[in-house]
């Protein structure tokens, strides 16, 4: 009887956990937007000036509402990113950053985002494209990223580009409130819930 009540308690109250990867070409912003979400959500994450290029990952954690937010913050660098289909399997969503400010790095961007969205082990999972570095004089907007981009593999899957900054957080909360409601309703989540329910009788 006491392990039926603590089942249905622990499925009412608990938060769900969603995995989440942060991509994105070298100096996109990754790893800033992480200290962001850091520092948002946990009025924590290190200041601007420590943060430092990532080589290998970086993880963060937060919790909003009724959800829990694992983030893994993958590497750029054009020899790191063999490593993000290792990730691809447990992942529930991604957030896709791009540095909107540079244009020469849009072809390049591009080129990762397509075998992304191409990889078979990330099926289904919601993309937020992040149009990041608006505060900076040189940046393009959502929609000219957007045409500049022209995946037709977005017509695929459920995907939304934001505008903001990791560097002041404009646009942040709002493409994190997107994701949590995209993963909440999406049947990746439902088969990653699963598949964990599966493996946990093994």
């Amino acid at each position: 009887m006491f392990s039926l009540f603590y089942g249905l308690w622990n499925r009412v109250f608990s938060k769900t956990e969603y995995h989440v990867l942060i991509l994105g070409v070298h100096k996109a912003g990754k790893t800033t937007l992480l200290e962001k979400l850091k520092s948002i959500y946990l009025k924590g994450g290190l200041p601007h000036d420590r943060i430092v290029p990532t080589v290998g990952l970086n993880i963060g954690r937060i919790e909003d509402a009724n959800v829990k937010l694992v983030f893994w913050d993958l590497g750029g660098q054009p020899g790191l990113r063999t490593i993000w289909e290792k990730y691809y399997e447990e992942a529930h969503a991604v957030i896709y950053v791009i540095d909107s400010s540079a244009a020469a790095s849009f072809e390049d961007a591009k080129s990762a985002l397509e075998k992304v969205l191409r990889h078979e082990d990330l099926q289904g999972a919601p993309i937020l494209i992040f149009a990041n570095k608006q505060d900076s004089p040189a940046a393009v907007s959502e929609e000219e990223l957007a045409r500049h981009l022209h995946l037709k593999e977005l017509d695929e899957r459920s995907c939304m580009f934001q505008a903001g900054s990791a560097f002041d957080g404009t646009g942040i909360k709002h493409g994190v409130d997107w994701l949590v409601e995209e993963m909440e309703r999406s049947k990746r989540t439902e088969l990653l819930r699963m598949r964990t329910e599966a493996a946990g009788k093994i």
